[in-house]
C-alpha cells in the first residue's frame, strides 16, 4: 500500500499548525444520541453519520446492534490501528499487515448499580497489536506502535481523567 500521500497530508497539516498553532484547538462535531425503542439508540452525527447500539436481552435490550461498549472498543482498535499508520506512513515505512484488537474485562454489578463500589465501566482493557513490515525491524515496528498509542485520542481519553460536563433540559 502507497503511503506517500499519507505522509505529505501528515508534513502539511504539522507545518500548517506549527505556523498557525491558534487553530489546532476546536470543539469536536456532536453526536447525538435519540431513544429509538427500548434499548435500541439511533446516533446521528451533524454531517449526517448514523450508528445505532442495542444492549443484549440479558438486560432487556433485543440484540440489534451492538452495545455501546462495543463500540468504545472499536472505536479504541480503529483509533490505534489508524495512529499507527500515520505514524508509519510519516516515517516512510510500509505495512504489509497491521491489525488491532481490543478486550476488556468488565463487571455488571457496575452498569446494573448492584454494587456502587464497582466501577460501570471497564476493569481492564487489552489491546493487541499485530503488524508487519518489508522494510522495517521489530524494534522500529514496537517504536512505532508506542507513537500511535501515545497519539490515540481515544486511548488517550481512555488513560486520562477527562473533565466532563452534564448539561441536564427537562420538560
Amino acid at each position: 500500500m502507497k503511503t506517500d500521500a499519507i505522509r505529505e497530508s501528515i508534513q502539511k497539516a504539522a507545518g500548517y499548525l506549527r505556523e498557525h498553532p491558534g487553530e489546532a484547538r476546536y470543539t469536536d462535531s456532536v453526536a447525538t444520541a435519540t431513544l429509538d425503542d427500548g434499548l435500541r439508540v439511533k446516533v446521528e452525527g451533524a454531517n449526517g453519520e448514523q450508528i445505532a447500539t442495542d444492549m443484549p436481552p440479558s438486560v432487556g435490550g433485543k440484540g440489534s446492534a451492538p452495545s455501546p461498549g462495543w463500540l468504545f472498543r472499536a472505536a479504541l482498535a480503529s483509533c490505534d490501528a489508524t495512529l499507527i499508520a500515520m505514524r508509519a506512513a510519516a516515517q516512510g515505512i510500509q505495512l504489509s499487515r497491521l491489525e488491532v484488537a481490543v478486550d476488556s474485562e468488565s463487571d455488571d454489578r457496575g452498569i446494573l448499580g448492584i454494587d456502587e463500589a464497582v466501577p460501570a465501566g471497564p476493569l481492564r482493557i487489552r489491546v493487541r497489536v499485530r503488524l508487519a513490515s518489508p522494510d522495517a525491524s521489530d524494534a522500529e515496528l514496537r517504536k512505532i506502535v508506542d507513537w500511535g498509542e501515545r497519539h490515540c485520542p481515544v486511548s488517550d481519553a481512555a488513560r486520562r481523567p477527562t473533565e466532563t460536563l452534564m448539561e441536564v433540559e427537562t420538560g
